[in-house]
């Protein structure tokens, strides 16, 4: 139990502070000596670079918030097989949860960071590629059509849990581990996009669109 244990809080530790690492927060002072939380609607994230700096610092965040996901998802693997110890499920998905976490929270930024939205495509897409498929054909018309970004990342935390469990029923495999680290996804997703909820609600919430130069 004890050897367990080890992998276990090295995941949850090296998720986090990975998860910490802010790309919206680090390009806009390596590209402008600003801080990106200062600015547009104040949140470290993809959709806020986009407007306030147009593109170019909104892909290289988008890379950024990715691949820290990404990367946390390798490193719990490969921590769980060198110790030769197996969780009984993917230790990616408790790594993701924890990259999230970071992301939202981070420890090097005071606490306050993005909404979650890219750290858990980065995640997904090594976890359940299939799963982030399937929301992404349901998300991704909503956000053409309505040009609001939160939408989409709103329908698609709603909708993850349930396709997650939909295909796990469908490959025969315990779907309770799975669906519960995605629910805490969504929940998670969910909370840090409570402002825009309510503006969604109310039909105050912006379209996004880039900085005009």
């Amino acid at each position: 139990m004890i050897e367990l244990l080890v992998p276990l809080l090295l995941t949850v530790v090296l998720g986090y502070l990975l998860g910490s690492i802010n790309s919206a927060i680090l390009v806009s002072r390596w590209l402008k000596g600003q801080d990106i939380r200062q600015f547009g609607s104040g949140n470290a994230g993809v959709t806020n670079m986009y407007r306030v700096y147009g593109r170019v610092p909104a892909l290289l965040t988008v890379l950024g918030d990715f691949g820290k996901a990404a990367l946390a998802v390798l490193v719990a693997r490969l921590i769980f097989h060198l110790s030769g110890y197996d969780p009984g499920f993917d230790s990616g998905y408790l790594a993701g949860l924890l990259a999230l976490v970071g992301h939202i929270y981070p420890v090097y930024f005071g606490f306050r960071g993005g909404k979650g939205v890219m750290p858990l495509i980065g995640v997904l897409c090594l976890v359940n590629w299939l799963a982030l498929l399937i929301v992404a054909a349901i998300t991704v018309p909503l956000v053409l059509l309505s040009r609001r970004m939160s939408l989409g990342s709103v329908v698609g935390s709603i909708a993850l849990p349930v396709v997650t469990y939909w295909l796990a029923q469908l490959k025969n495999q315990d779907p309770l581990a799975v669906t519960g680290f995605v629910t805490a996804y969504a929940i998670l997703v969910l909370v840090a996009h409570r402002g825009n909820i309510l503006r969604l609600i109310q039909g105050t919430e912006q379209p996004f669109s880039a900085k005009k130069s």
